[in-house]
C-alpha cells in the first residue's frame, strides 16, 4: 500500500488525537480520584486507658456515606479523656486524667502520621476533664473536675507549655449529695473576644468569669452566672454569630441559653429546656453539647436515657427540645458534628462504640446510620486540623 503526504498527515493527526484523548481521560481519572477523596476526613479519639486502649487514636470518616474506618494509634499516653489542638493544626494537647493529672503537649510528625511528645506538666489538681486554647494560642486552659480548681499554662512558640502556671481554686457546695459535696469545675473556655476565661462549675451551680490582662494574668473570680440550685453545669459553648452562650447541665438535664455580656464577662438567661421526654423518671446525666453552624439547633448526650437530644433554637434564644434519640450504645460521653453538618457522631463509654447518626439540617434531626466503630471507652472526638 502507497502512502502519500496527506495520508501521511491524516494518520499522524489521528493518532495525535488518540494520545491526547487517553491523557485527558487519564487526568479525568485522577481528578475523580481527588476528588472522592475529599469526602474523607481524619479524626481524634480520645478514651480512658484503663482497658484494652492505650492513647490518643485516628480514624478516617467519609462524610459523604457515614462510614469509618479502622483506627490507629497516634501516640501512647493515659487516660486522654479530653484534647484541644493549635488552630495551625501542628499541635494536639490533652488531660491525662488522673488523681494526680498532667496535661501533656503533643507535636505531629513530618507526615502527621504520629504524635510526639512535647512536654508534659502538672494540671496542679485532680482528675483534669476539659482543656482548651484561647484565641491567641498563647495560653491554655484546663479543669480539674475531682480537685474543684483550674490551671493555666503559656504557651511558648515552639508548641510547648512553660513551666510557670495560674492556679486558681473554687470552694463551696451544692444541695445535690454527693455531686455536689464540694466545688467542681468542669469546663474552662476562653470567651470570643479573649478578654475573659468562663469556668463552668457543678459543684457549686456557677459559671465563673476571670479577666485576662495584657500580661496574660487572670484577675479575680467574678459570677458570671448563678444557676438554679442543683442544675450541675457542665459545658458551656458560643453561638457562631450571636452574643449568646448555651450550658448543659448534668444533674437537673437540662440546657440553658444565656445571653453574654463579652465586656463586662457577665452572662444573663434568655431560656431553659428539658433534654428528657416527660415522661422518664429513671437517673441521668448529661455530658456534651455542640451548635449547627447556621446556629439552628442545639444538641445534647444524655447518660442513663442514653439519648441523644435535639433542641431548635429560635431567634430570640427561645430553646424547644424536639426530639430524642437513642444513640446506640450505653453511656453516650461527647461527640462531634462532622465539618459538613451532614453526620453526628457519639462516643459511648460503656459500650465501647462511636456510633453515627445523619443530620437533616433543616428539620435538625437525626436518623441513626447503622455505621459504627468498636473502640475501647472512647470519650472524646474531634475533627483533625
Amino acid at each position: 500500500m502507497k502512502f502519500n503526504c496527506k495520508s501521511i498527515s491524516y494518520l499522524f493527526l489521528i493518532s495525535t488525537l488518540v494520545v491526547i484523548s487517553c491523557k485527558n481521560n487519564e487526568t479525568d481519572t485522577k481528578e475523580m480520584a481527588i476528588q472522592e477523596n475529599t469526602n474523607e476526613v481524619k479524626l481524634l479519639i480520645g478514651m480512658y486507658t484503663d482497658s484494652i486502649g492505650k492513647g490518643i487514636y485516628e480514624v478516617n470518616f467519609d462524610q459523604e456515606n457515614g462510614q469509618l474506618g479502622e483506627p490507629k494509634l497516634l501516640v501512647e499516653t493515659e487516660n486522654p479523656s479530653y484534647l484541644t489542638q493549635s488552630t495551625d493544626g501542628n499541635f494536639v494537647y490533652a488531660v491525662n486524667e488522673n488523681q494526680e493529672g498532667s496535661l501533656s503537649a503533643f507535636q505531629w510528625n513530618a507526615d502527621k502520621t504520629k504524635l510526639n511528645l512535647l512536654n508534659q506538666h502538672p494540671s496542679a489538681g485532680a482528675h483534669p476533664c476539659y482543656i482548651s486554647l484561647n484565641g491567641n494560642q498563647d495560653l491554655l486552659a484546663a479543669a480539674n473536675y475531682s480537685s474543684g480548681d483550674f490551671v493555666v499554662y503559656n504557651r511558648l512558640a515552639n508548641g510547648s507549655l512553660d513551666s510557670i502556671a495560674q492556679i486558681k481554686k473554687h470552694t463551696g457546695s451544692g444541695p445535690v449529695k454527693p455531686n455536689q459535696d464540694a466545688a467542681h469545675a468542669h469546663c474552662a473556655l476562653f470567651g470570643k473576644d479573649q478578654k475573659y476565661l468562663y469556668v463552668v462549675d457543678l459543684g457549686i451551680d456557677e459559671i465563673a468569669s476571670y479577666a485576662i490582662n495584657e500580661q496574660n494574668q487572670l484577675g479575680e473570680k467574678m459570677v458570671a452566672l448563678a444557676l438554679d440550685k442543683g442544675d450541675g453545669p457542665r459545658h458551656l459553648i458560643f453561638h457562631p454569630t450571636k452574643d449568646w452562650a448555651f450550658v448543659i447541665n448534668e444533674l437537673s438535664s437540662t440546657v440553658i441559653c444565656a445571653k453574654v455580656d463579652g465586656d463586662k464577662g457577665l452572662f444573663t438567661t434568655i431560656s431553659k429546656a428539658n433534654t428528657l421526654p416527660a415522661d422518664y423518671s429513671g437517673k441521668n446525666a448529661c455530658a456534651d453539647i455542640h451548635i449547627s453552624d447556621d446556629g439552628k439547633f442545639l444538641y445534647a448526650t444524655n447518660r442513663g436515657h442514653n439519648s441523644i437530644a435535639t433542641i431548635a433554637i429560635d431567634d430570640q434564644g427561645g430553646l424547644k427540645t424536639i426530639a430524642q434519640d437513642t444513640i446506640m450504645g450505653d453511656w453516650p460521653r461527647n461527640f462531634m458534628i462532622s465539618p459538613n453538618g451532614k453526620f453526628i457522631l457519639v462516643a459511648n463509654q460503656l459500650s465501647n462504640n462511636i456510633a453515627v447518626f445523619e443530620r437533616n439540617k433543616e428539620s435538625g434531626l437525626l436518623r441513626y446510620t447503622d455505621h459504627q466503630l468498636s473502640i475501647s471507652k472512647p470519650v472524646y472526638l474531634s475533627t483533625k486540623l
